[in-house]
């Protein structure tokens, strides 16, 4: 038998109603938050890494505090941890929706469940702190408890999107070429100011010449897996750079570093070297 959660995960991502309500959501969210500073830091880019988990812990965990010192009979400190956990649940709820906005296939319904589940949660926590600060304590604990039974199950729907789903991990995390040189392609196959894919040890690569060089990355986007050989290069520039095509992060294509989100990991890039008429490659690290 399935877990409960991925039960209750497995038919939200069956549920083709949730669609309409996605779309809607990721159309909003792409009017407002395009490619830029705004995007990066609701994704984390500057911060290293995706920005909405750390988010969750410290709502949670005001949350759970306040359920605390309920118990101790600390009223003034746990309705201040009630009213702190409303606060940082706005910005964790936003940068979750960008996150949803970003993701594709069934597991944007979970998203989409998941964040709607959230934001009821949120109000639930919202209502609790009026209770309680207008006097009606008793009704105040009581909606925070249903909020904290609630918050558990909508933690855990947000673990499955991250563990099981795979959704905002470093895409090439789990890409572990050889630490050798490999033949890619012949030198005379590449021409110059075409990003070409190609395959070394089973794991895709971009390929870009310029007359000073060739420089090769990892060709899965680091975000979401977008194939970088389909986006535009910037070759104009000192230090030439490719975009993805889905989400519109930048790289450099010399070491793979970030220039624009909402990537939050730098790409795989690769030293190069050309034998006998040959291309090959080894990581660059």
């Amino acid at each position: 038998m399935k877990p409960p959660i991925q039960t209750l995960a497995d038919a939200l991502e069956r549920d083709e109603r949730l669609d309409s309500i996605a779309e809607r959501l990721s159309d909003v969210v792409d009017r407002y938050v395009t490619a830029g500073p705004i995007k990066d830091a609701l994704s984390g880019t500057w911060f290293g890494h995706a920005l909405h988990p750390p988010l969750t812990a410290a709502t949670i965990g005001a949350w759970t505090s306040a359920a605390v010192l309920d118990v101790l009979g600390n009223e003034e400190g746990a309705d201040s941890l009630v009213g702190f956990g409303v606060l940082a649940a706005l910005p964790t709820i936003a940068t979750g929706l960008n996150e949803m906005a970003d993701t594709s296939g069934r597991p944007k319904r979970l998203a989409v469940a998941h964040g709607l589940a959230n934001i009821a949660v949120t109000s639930t926590f919202a209502l609790s702190w009026l209770a309680r600060t207008s006097g009606h304590r008793g009704l105040g604990r009581a909606l925070s408890m249903l909020g904290g039974a609630a918050v558990t199950v909508t933690a855990a729907l947000g673990g499955h999107l991250s563990f099981i789903r795979g959704v905002g991990v470093n895409e090439t995390a789990f890409e572990k070429p050889k630490d050798r040189w490999t033949k890619v392609m012949s030198e005379s196959e590449l021409a110059e100011g075409k990003a070409v894919r190609a395959s070394a040890d089973g794991i895709d690569v971009v390929l870009y010449r310029t007359p000073e060089r060739i420089y090769v990355l990892a060709n899965r986007c680091t975000h979401r897996g977008g194939p970088l050989h389909r986006g535009p290069v910037n070759a104009t520039v000192a230090r030439p750079t490719v975009t993805c095509p889905w989400h519109g992060s930048v790289f450099h294509l010399d070491d793979g570093s970030i220039v624009r989100g909402p990537a939050t990991a730098p790409e795989p890039a690769f030293q190069v070297r050309v034998t006998e008429g040959q291309i090959e490659i080894r990581p660059a690290s």
